[in-house]
């Protein structure tokens, strides 16, 4: 763009190239050669790739995956609410799973913490408005659960165990499992289990038994 800050063209060259390649094909030579600008511009601008990598990253969150976020609205389930703010994050990482690739070596790195810092800074106010009104406790547990489980799939996703559009859904499962009334399927699994062996020495005495009389 004619006129714009050389800042923004370079950042705009590394987000060009962070969602057509990766994390390493952000090289300096190559953004100096896209964005029409100097190595010393660069540097003085951003002191390190680490950073210029971070800085570009902190662009597309703010615009996308931390843009703002509606409160909830009055009757909004928690269910439904939680699950408004994974969509919100999770969506448009879908549409571009190789800066969600980028994002997850990039918060493993030197300033990475700022990126957390953008993610639950935009999320965060909004999940608490959603758990209001709850029992610390469960509150408490509900965060950790779910921030545990979001950083789990993301990932198993990098590490290309898990497919970019298998993470919604397990994040959904997760956080029905969190907000139902879980006690009619853990009596029922208790009942179904019946005398069956539930101590760790039981079940190695069953099993013994099981292969031993397999051997005859």
């Amino acid at each position: 763009m004619p006129g714009s800050p050389p800042g923004d063209a370079v950042l705009r060259v590394v987000l060009e190239l962070l969602e057509s390649g990766s994390h390493d094909a952000v090289q300096i030579r190559e953004v100096v050669r896209r964005a029409h600008v100097s190595p010393l511009t660069i540097y003085k601008l951003f002191p390190s790739r680490d950073e210029l990598v971070v800085a570009a990253l902190q662009q597309w969150l703010t615009v996308n995956s931390c843009a703002p976020l509606a409160a909830p609205a009055p009757g909004e389930s928690l269910y439904d609410g939680l699950m408004r703010v994974f969509r919100h994050v999770f969506e448009p990482w879908e549409r571009n799973p190789r800066i969600l690739e980028a994002y997850h070596r990039a918060r493993n790195g030197p300033g990475g913490r700022k990126l957390d810092q953008q993610a639950m800074g935009a999320i965060e106010p909004v999940a608490r408005a959603i758990l209001v009104g709850g029992d610390p406790t469960y509150v408490d547990d509900v965060g950790l659960i779910l921030t545990n489980m979001a950083y789990a799939v993301v990932g198993q996703f990098a590490n290309g165990e898990l497919d970019i559009t298998a993470i919604l859904p397990a994040l959904e499962r997760a956080v029905f499992r969190l907000t139902t009334n879980n006690e009619p399927a853990a009596t029922q699994a208790r009942t179904r289990r019946g005398g069956y062996p539930t101590s760790p020495a039981q079940l190695d005495r069953q099993e013994s038994t099981d292969q031993g009389d397999s051997r005859r």
